[in-house]
């Protein structure tokens, strides 16, 4: 088995991990490519005997392992597939092939999706193109997935249960509803895949998706383009490619709940 590790800081392959890939690709290779904040890998998994990427040789599409130690406070692999599964038949996303639990952790196993994360080199130089489709793959989400039928909450009340109560009473009450989506949850920048001509190609990492005020999304999308681009207006080309004016009290509001409940979770990340 090939083990790459990721630039600039090389990545330990949990034995769990090794396992798993030994299962699903046997003595293909094994590329770590993500590695988040709060103590979750993926992994791109290829056969052995297939192509590597870029080759023009047709080949058997690699696959993304997502792994979660546990004790990690990543939102659950397993509880992930159930979210891709039920949001699939409206909006892009990547094919579940398996998920799973055991000791040492859980496991999300997909099919590799075309599509580029909006943060590729390739958009620095045309942030404007990637904040648009950033944008309108989120409103096609939006319009998209049935609210009367989504199984799955990402209201502040929801956010927020596990929270002491001082803290809770500290973010305020939210704002009244201007209008309820399936959000994404986690509608950052490299969250989206985007064509090589930067249109919008699929979400990726919807393991928080569920009802919510769309300001949600929004409040924390349109910080995310303007951070990665630094580019203060794009939050202005952001809104208005989703279309709807800007709204500071939803957007302060929802930024304030995500960096509340964000703090708390690095928190209880394990040492």
């Amino acid at each position: 088995m090939v083990v790459r590790g990721v630039h600039p800081a090389p990545v330990e392959i949990p034995d769990a991990v090794h396992a798993l890939a030994g299962w699903y690709v046997g003595w293909g290779s094994v590329t770590p490519v993500w590695r988040n904040d709060l103590g979750g890998l993926t992994f791109r998994l290829q056969d052995a005997g297939f192509p590597p990427p870029g080759a023009t040789t047709p080949g058997r599409p690699a696959q993304y392992l997502k792994w979660v130690p546990e004790g990690a406070p990543c939102p659950d692999p397993v509880a992930e597939a159930g979210r891709l599964r039920w949001v699939s038949p409206f909006t892009r996303v990547p094919e579940v092939v398996d998920a799973g639990r055991g000791d040492d952790g859980a496991w999300l196993l997909t099919q590799e999706r075309a599509g580029i994360s909006a943060i590729d080199p390739r958009f620095r130089d045309d942030p404007r193109t990637a904040t648009r489709s950033v944008a309108e793959g989120l409103r096609l989400l939006h319009d998209a997935a049935p609210v009367a039928s989504c199984p799955f909450l990402w209201t502040p009340e929801s956010r927020t249960a596990a929270l002491p109560d001082a803290v809770r009473a500290g973010i305020g009450e939210p704002p009244p509803v201007d209008r309820l989506v399936v959000c994404h949850g986690d509608p950052c920048v490299p969250n989206t895949l985007l064509h090589d001509d930067g249109s919008f190609a699929a979400h990726v990492d919807v393991g928080e998706l569920g009802v919510a005020d769309r300001w949600s999304d929004l409040a924390v999308a349109s910080r995310s383009v303007v951070r990665r681009f630094r580019d203060p207006g794009l939050e202005a080309e952001f809104l208005a490619a989703y279309g709807v004016v800007p709204d500071p009290e939803r957007v302060a509001y929802y930024r304030t709940l995500w960096d509340v409940v964000e703090h708390h979770r690095r928190r209880r990340r394990p040492r």
